[in-house]
């Protein structure tokens, strides 16, 4: 038997301030479960590794330790930290330490630790969450919040419930550590000091704005250049610095090149070739130039460049937002949290003294969060979805999670995935939605490649009889590049992704040997497919487009049949789910020049228009893969703009969306009238809209429809009908359930609910409607009977006569019920009536004799003696035939005037 390799503590630990809390991470290691804290450049990514493998080996009793697997957040990191551990430990990297991402692995039968990203973990736990042959797992770069972490968090600690002999440990350079200590079942805590040196800290302003509605702006990546360039020239030392995105990276690494001279400036990002990342992270040798290396945030925390004294920061983020009204999620660009800004700044200063320069204002930095939302909040969760399903906890319920995924947003990615076939009715997975969860790329480019596989596989001839040349000499190699093309960072000109495809095959692509490797592996995965999906969907039909660019676009429909789109008038407003433009022809555009209209309407409801000179205009329909929230006139005054899209066959278009295909009679209440319309639509694109006679049972729903886009102001609001709502608000407000919500909100949601069987007598005309029956009908049984007693009509006074009790509107979460009433009603009361079950007092508005407001008050007995003296003192002169006495304790309440009280008597 091989002898098991044991790392070099010593030498791996040897400088960097972890090494100091060794004994206590053996320790805490030896409990099963552990989180480490310690700040970015301490060390633990390298030591905590190997002190976890030597516990895992020193516990082992077989003769051979399982693996310890560790995850990293991004495949550069992945790399560095496994490079760097082997270095340090003086092997090579594939023999005891190894690694895995994405397209690329090195391990062999003597690797003790492995290096992943957390997306390779989720879908090897996936496969088998007993995860044979591994003794322990470790999560990295917590803190970043990552969708994939935290799931994994969440899983493992189920596991760990399992396996009682997997070790589980969480390390994160700023985090809630008691709280992912408490999710791991009480780990303890080991926080790791960091020792900076002397950090200056300068400010250096840009007088341009750093962002404009297209993002980062020309003019701020000038003066990161300019204030890179200078600072590095000052300080002779080796720079950093750092960047929101791969763009701004080559952006501003090549403005530097023509700033710098005798310095080597390197970019650094995950669109790069692993062995230009490679260059950047690995230390320069003696008598080389300085360096400047421009970065993403991945030189944040989760790996470290080495010999860098300067940092120059653009307090800039690239962070997931999630539009909600327009279902679309992607990566913006924002202002850095503050917890990012001083991670970056900490850089500077881990090897020495350091100094930071910030190219904002400082009084930019107060206005900055001081955390990044966690990804779970704000991302598209339908792959998350389905590995939930997959794990049996469908949309997240009973697993342990810090974050819970939002409500709304988990039930809709279901409900996509229930639409592909992924998920049953139930959220469990289908045969087809177990593999795809397995598959290395997201849920659609994993739909888009299984479906478009077996529909081109074999398909050589198009209806007409001409031959089909589809390029790549098969059908599944094609789609392969079709969905390579589209799951990693290229960015089409004017969003024609047929014209990426052909650049990429040239290899004049930005990242054309990416893209190819790609595409290789995803052809394997797709020449491995054996076709059958087992989930009882029906195979995927035959495709109607002879060329290319309409086969690309049916690639694309396979994947996202939401986005399939139909062009319409530009600039036209998108109001509900009717037709916008059911011709073919060209429209104007939105900017008053000729031409064809750039704005798309999309099946799921979304207007966003394709970039100005655009390849794809003109095409009636097309298939939309990437879509981004904008302004201006990018938007063409739809909100949105198109980054990805390919042209469609109409009919390939009507056979791929025939899930979302719809034929609905739609009523309408225009001008008292109710019109009704015979509709057929592809979710929101209307394909035929043609008027029909109305007959009686198109009332109510016309009259629904109207009540929901004018709002409750067009129904016959009577006073009975609006007291009532009111004195139901109050409760609810008060009470909760079951008593109902009144406010506007509410009621439209419900409006089906209350209002739909009080239409039919009504007979098509708002006026009829009977209002207050349609409320009652939202009573509670039993609690409905107490309704006068908690929210009575009127309040009986001590003057023997009731009073009128204005409840305030549903809408005014702070309103108060309001009593008015001439003061002398009131004589002797001194308990201020309470409503709701005693919880609110009544307001009053105490009158004078000609109904003039006196004082308001919620406390009569403070009234009585104290203000009311004041009051009697100025009123007694104008209005002598009134009583006024100077005991309103014992005066007889009264609404009569002096003399007629006591004729009365």
């Amino acid at each position: 038997m091989t002898p098991v390799h044991r790392f070099d503590l010593d030498a791996i630990g040897a400088g960097p301030p972890v090494s100091a809390s060794r004994r206590d991470i053996v320790e805490a290691a030896r409990g099963g479960a552990l989180v480490v804290t310690a700040p970015p450049g301490t060390g633990k990514t390298t030591l905590v590794p190997a002190l976890v493998a030597e516990v895992i080996a020193a516990a082992d009793e077989t003769g051979t330790p399982g693996l310890t697997l560790v995850t990293q957040p991004r495949r550069i990191a992945v790399r560095a930290a496994a490079r760097r551990i082997a270095s340090l430990d003086g092997s090579a990297v594939g023999g005891p330490v190894g690694f895995t991402v994405r397209g690329e692995r090195q391990v062999s039968a003597d690797t003790r630790i492995e290096m992943l990203t957390p997306g390779v973990l989720l879908r090897r736990l996936l496969a088998d969450p007993e995860l044979p042959g591994v003794a322990a797992v470790v999560l990295d770069e917590v803190h970043e919040r990552s969708l994939e972490t935290d799931l994994l968090l969440g899983m493992l600690a189920e596991v760990r419930q399992l396996r009682e002999d997997l070790l589980v440990g969480a390390m994160s350079a700023t985090v809630d550590a008691q709280a992912v200590a408490a999710l791991l079942g009480g780990a303890p805590v080991v926080e790791v000091p960091g020792v900076l040196h002397p950090l200056d800290v300068a400010y250096a302003p840009s007088p341009s704005p750093r962002l404009d509605v297209r993002g980062v702006t020309r003019e701020f990546l000038d003066h990161v250049a300019r204030t890179a360039a200078a600072q590095q020239r000052v300080s002779g030392t080796d720079a950093l610095v750092f960047l929101p995105g791969a763009r701004e990276v080559d952006e501003v690494v090549a403005r530097l090149g023509a700033l710098v001279d005798g310095v080597e400036v390197l970019p650094l990002h995950g669109r790069l070739p692993a062995r230009v990342q490679d260059r950047a992270t690995s230390g320069r040798d003696p008598g080389d130039p300085p360096r400047i290396v421009v970065s993403t945030a991945v030189a944040e925390s989760a790996l470290t460049v080495p010999g860098v004294h300067l940092v120059i920061d653009a307090g800039l983020s690239r962070e997931v937002r999630r539009d909600r009204e327009r279902d679309m999620a992607g990566l913006v660009t924002v202002s850095a949290s503050q917890a990012s800004v001083q991670q970056r700044a900490g850089r500077a200063a881990r090897l020495g003294p350091g100094r930071a320069v910030r190219a904002y204002a400082e009084a930019d930095l107060g206005r900055m969060p001081a955390h990044s939302p966690a990804e779970i909040t704000a991302a598209d969760l339908t792959d998350a979805a389905l590995w939930l399903a997959c794990w049996g906890t469908p949309r997240g319920e009973g697993l342990p999670l810090l974050t819970p995924p939002p409500e709304r947003e988990i039930a809709q990615a279901e409900q996509t995935l229930f639409s592909l076939g992924l998920v049953d009715a139930d959220g469990h997975p289908t045969a087809s939605g177990t593999r795809v969860a397995g598959m290395p790329v997201g849920v659609r480019e994993a739909r888009a490649l299984l479906d478009g596989a077996r529909t081109l596989r074999g398909q050589a001839q198009p209806r007409s009889g001409t031959a089909r040349v589809l390029p790549g000499s098969d059908g599944p190699r094609f789609v392969a590049e079709v969905v390579a093309a589209v799951s990693d960072d290229h960015r089409p000109v004017g969003a024609d992704l047929p014209r990426l495809l052909r650049e990429l095959r040239s290899g004049r692509g930005d990242g054309a040997g990416r893209w190819r490797r790609e595409a290789d592996r995803l052809s394997r995965i797709a020449r491995g497919d054996t076709g059958g999906g087992g989930d009882g969907r029906e195979a995927a039909p035959l495709l109607a487009a002879a060329d290319e660019a309409g086969l690309i676009g049916a690639v694309l429909a396979l994947g996202r049949p939401e986005r399939i789109a139909r062009r319409v008038g530009a600039g036209a407003q998108h109001t509900g789910t009717g037709a916008q433009h059911t011709g073919t022809g060209p429209k104007r555009s939105a900017n008053g020049a000729g031409g064809t209209s750039r704005s798309y309407l999309l099946a799921s409801g979304t207007r966003a228009a394709l970039p100005e000179g655009s390849g794809l205009l003109g095409h009636e329909w097309i298939a939309v893969w990437e879509v981004q929230r904008a302004q201006g006139r990018a938007a063409d005054g739809t909100g949105a703009v198109i980054r990805t899209a390919a042209p469609l066959d109409e009919e390939d278009a009507l056979k791929i969306g025939e899930p979302l295909l719809v034929k609905q009679r739609t009523a309408r209440l225009e001008d008292g009238a109710v019109r009704v319309r015979q509709e057929r639509r592809l979710g929101a694109i209307t394909l035929m809209s043609t008027p029909v006679s109305a007959t009686p049972e198109d009332a109510a729903p016309a009259l629904l429809d109207h009540v929901r886009r004018q709002g409750l102001d067009v129904l016959p609001w009577t006073p009975a009908a609006t007291a009532l709502r009111a004195r139901l608000g109050l409760l609810h407000r008060e009470l909760g359930a079951p008593w109902p919500a009144m406010d506007a909100a509410s009621l439209l949601e419900g409006v089906e609910q209350w209002l739909a069987p009080h239409l039919p007598a009504a007979r098509g005309a708002l006026d009829r409607i009977d209002l207050v029956a349609a409320l009652r009908g939202l009573l509670p049984w039993p609690e409905a009977s107490r309704l006068e007693e908690l929210a009575p009509e009127r309040l009986a006074v001590p003057s023997g006569s009731t009073a009128l009790i204005d409840y305030p509107d549903p809408d005014d979460e702070a309103g108060r019920p309001v009593v008015a009433v001439k003061l002398q009603e009131l004589f002797g009361l001194g308990d201020t009536p309470r409503l709701a079950g005693d919880r609110v007092p009544v307001l009053f508005h105490l009158l004078s004799p000609a109904r003039r407001p006196l004082a308001v008050t919620d406390d009569l007995r403070s009234f009585w003696d104290g203000p009311y003296r004041e009051v009697r003192k100025e009123m007694r002169g104008r209005y002598p035939k009134h009583p006024w006495p100077e005991d309103p304790w014992t005066a007889q309440a009264t609404a009569r005037t002096t003399r007629a009280a006591r004729e009365r008597s």
